[in-house]
């Protein structure tokens, strides 16, 4: 019994080592394709992959999805499926008013609705489900302002905005999205001077089981976290570059509970380096500044590459796409090409978002 309990534990590392061994190369290039082009799309910072396709919400209101298997196949582009009914076109619209589309930062996807998220005054979330369209939520504060949004699960999710009072506007759903409750300032951490967030990627918040991490930026630029969806808060304080409206943390990233990156800068200054890459390996209580002075400046997106060990990222920004193997010690710049948002599909292939264009990224060894 003892040597089948042996050979069983050898199979099993021999294993394990094996899928290590598959990501020991580092990607030296990246092949870019681009799926949608429109330029009416605008910027598009929202992008999220699930049930097969790539869904995407853009600055003119506009937002749709790309059907991953109908990727390499003429005419492609639909919006609707057995999700909400009738094939419609790839792209619809929402208007403030006849003349003035919504601005859409924040998307995200469950089993049964998608769920578009604009910023300002009136920000406006609305639900897609079961070929109906609903406004959910509405915020007229003058001061509204949101940049991302998420999900634990089926029934509960997130989205963060900018202080209306003296707290980050912080709303809740656990009925799958069919209400949501703003939380009082009570029961969150209190912002410092200047303290908002950025909707540059809808990557400001970070969820691991029921671990949630938001990134604030700004004049102050910190970590609020609650390990309970949204129950309770606590905030940490990180060492990114600070202290003006436009510096900061601009996107967040946890590989596990423990493993975390944030990336940002000033993006009136995309070449500056020191101070703008943060990392964590204690759940995000305490940050330190890596690749100090190098690799790349002002990024507006980063995400893990996954099965990576938490060793691999991938950033971009309008100056281009960059890699690291080595959590973020040292960074290869793999393309010029700019873009906004990205999301990995596996751990070859991402999907990115930027200026009137979705492509997809083939990471090459």
């Amino acid at each position: 019994m003892r040597i089948l309990v042996v050979a069983v534990l050898l199979i099993v590392l021999s294993s394990c080592n094996d899928k290590v061994a598959k990501r020991s190369n580092s990607f030296t290039s990246v092949e870019i394709e681009t799926i949608i082009t429109e330029d009416s799309l605008l910027d598009v910072r929202a992008i999220k992959i699930a049930n097969g396709k790539v869904w995407f919400a853009g600055s003119n209101g506009n937002f749709g999805f790309e059907s991953i298997d109908e990727m390499n196949k003429e005419n492609s582009n639909v919006f609707g499926s057995s999700d909400f009914g009738e094939r419609l076109s790839y792209w619809s619209r929402l208007f403030k008013s006849d003349t003035s589309a919504l601005a859409i930062r924040s998307i995200d996807k469950i089993e049964d609705a998608l769920f578009v998220l604009s910023i300002a005054s009136p920000a406006m979330l609305y639900k897609f489900e079961d070929n109906e369209i609903k406004l959910v939520y509405q915020e007229n504060h003058p001061k509204a302002f949101y940049d991302s949004m998420d999900f634990w699960n089926d029934q509960e999710g997130i989205a963060i905005g900018d202080p209306t009072d003296d707290c980050m506007s912080v709303i809740i759903t656990r009925d799958s999205g069919e209400t949501w409750t703003k939380l009082p300032c009570e029961d969150l951490p209190k912002t410092l001077d200047g303290e908002a967030a950025f909707a540059a990627s809808d990557t400001n918040i970070a969820i691991v089981d029921n671990h949630t991490w938001v990134a604030t930026g700004g004049k102050a630029s910190r970590i609020l976290y609650s390990p309970d969806k949204g129950a309770t808060w606590e905030v940490y304080d990180t060492p990114i570059i600070q202290g003006k409206e436009t510096t900061g943390m601009y996107s967040l990233d946890f590989y596990d509970a423990q493993h975390g990156f944030a990336i940002g800068g000033d993006y009136t200054q995309p070449n500056d380096t020191i101070g703008n890459k943060i990392r964590t390996e204690d759940g995000g209580k305490t940050w330190s500044v890596v690749a100090n002075g190098k690799g790349p400046g002002y990024r507006s997106c980063v995400q893990y590459v996954p099965n990576s060990n938490a060793k691999e990222l991938v950033a971009v920004g309008f100056n281009g796409i960059d890699y690291t193997n080595n959590a973020g010690d040292s960074w290869k710049h793999l393309s010029d090409e700019g873009f906004y948002t990205i999301r990995f599909l596996n751990d070859s292939v991402a999907y990115a978002a930027g200026k009137g264009r979705i492509s997809k990224l083939t990471f090459k060894n």
